[in-house]
């Protein structure tokens, strides 16, 4: 079975049981509304109510709590994005501080390939985790 989030277990449980957002919530004492935030993940029914919500599905508690972890896929997207703009970043800042400064001379040639030479490198290393989105 594919791992989902809280909210998509309670939504194909409940269409599962041929269910309306507004039964389940009746069942439960609570608005529809409440329910439809469970099912978008934008909140989470109380503690206290997750064995009657599994009572209402028939199924255990530790089979309904078995969701994916999704906090941890969008940690780890974030800071794959943070660190690809930052090396962006460094590549640009890089490449106008050559310009900039050969304008003014006041940079060697070895100093301003080296300078680029950061900037490309950066750039390269910006590319890998785009590769690894492209394949997977």
């Amino acid at each position: 079975m594919k791992k989902q989030t809280f909210g998509q277990m309670i939504s194909s449980l409940r269409k599962e049981k041929g269910m309306t957002q507004l039964e389940l919530a009746e069942k439960m004492g609570v608005t529809d509304k409440a329910v439809s935030k469970w099912e978008r993940d934008l909140s989470f029914p109380d503690v206290n109510s997750i064995p009657k919500l599994a009572e209402i599905f028939e199924i255990s508690i530790d089979e309904l709590m078995q969701t994916k972890d999704s906090t941890k896929k969008k940690d780890s997207t974030e800071i794959s994005e943070i660190l690809d703009i930052t090396l962006k970043g460094i590549a640009l800042a890089m490449g106008i501080a050559v310009v900039v400064l050969s304008f003014l001379n006041q940079i060697e040639i070895k100093n301003a390939m080296s300078m680029l030479g950061i900037g490309l490198v950066c750039l390269a290393l910006s590319q890998f985790p785009n590769k690894n989105k492209d394949q997977g």
